[in-house]
């Protein structure tokens, strides 16, 4: 028998825990979590307004950080996403497809002119031969005057642009005994225009001017007595811009 037993080897061998499972649950519970985020989402987009919608497919339609020169950007919550330059087509259409509602759409549509200028997107409401927005003479709106600058103080109310409200007339005089003139009847009727438009839709102070300009700003000028000349014009301005891209603040109301 020899001198010394062989030393033993024991081995033991240990058990991971959870070793019929591993991370599988973890990848899962991850998915599990990013289906049902992404189905909130659509069904918040689905009840949300059309600017919301625009806003959101612009920002994926360009994540660099353009999209908010296209209004997706400079918004705020709910409908009051702030219309820049690149926006006022978009809202020049929406104001056009609510028209097209109008029983009287037919009768109307060639007296309005919707057109993105420099200022901003003007909307101007022209007169015809025998009036058309506003009593002949008067600075009361007439029944189709009324329904259309509600329909805009309804349109123009869901966004924070600056709203500015011009008057407009022909070169014919003012039958009158002197004491009231075109100057008066433009800034009367624009005057008017702003007290119904913000009765029916317009936030206070969303209006920061109302101007009077009687002859001096002809539609056509190479016929001063045009009817077209009797107008309203109703502009919806750019939103300012800080110098960080920012929506400005609103200025007070200026009437």
């Amino acid at each position: 028998m020899p001198d010394s037993a062989e030393p033993v080897v024991i081995i033991k061998k240990l058990k991971a825990h959870g070793g019929h499972h591993g991370g599988a649950w973890k990848v899962a519970y991850a998915d599990f979590v990013t289906a049902m985020m992404a189905f909130f989402l659509v069904m918040w987009l689905m009840n949300s307004s059309k600017e919301v919608r625009e806003a959101v497919a612009g920002y994926f339609n360009d994540p660099s950080g353009q999209g908010e020169k296209k209004g997706s950007g400079a918004g705020g919550v709910g409908d009051t996403l702030a219309v820049s330059r690149d926006g006022m087509s978009r809202l020049k259409d929406s104001i056009d497809q609510a028209m097209r509602q109008m029983p009287e759409f037919r009768q109307l549509r060639d007296q309005v002119a919707m057109t993105v200028t420099g200022e901003g997107l003007r909307i101007e409401l022209m007169e015809t031969e025998h009036g058309m927005f506003f009593n002949s003479g008067s600075s009361n709106p007439s029944g189709n005057g009324e329904e259309m600058l509600v329909l805009l103080a309804q349109e123009l109310a869901r966004i924070p642009n600056e709203i500015l409200i011009e008057g407009h007339t022909d070169s014919r005089p003012f039958p009158s005994n002197g004491s009231y003139s075109n100057w008066e009847l433009s800034a009367d009727r624009a005057n008017s225009a702003r007290r119904l438009m913000e009765t029916k839709g317009l936030r206070s102070g969303q209006v920061t001017q109302v101007r009077g300009y009687a002859d001096r700003r002809l539609r056509n000028k190479d016929d001063p007595q045009a009817p077209s000349n009797r107008r309203i014009s109703v502009i919806v301005k750019y939103q300012a811009e800080t110098p960080s891209g920012a929506a400005a603040p609103a200025n007070p109301a200026t009437h």
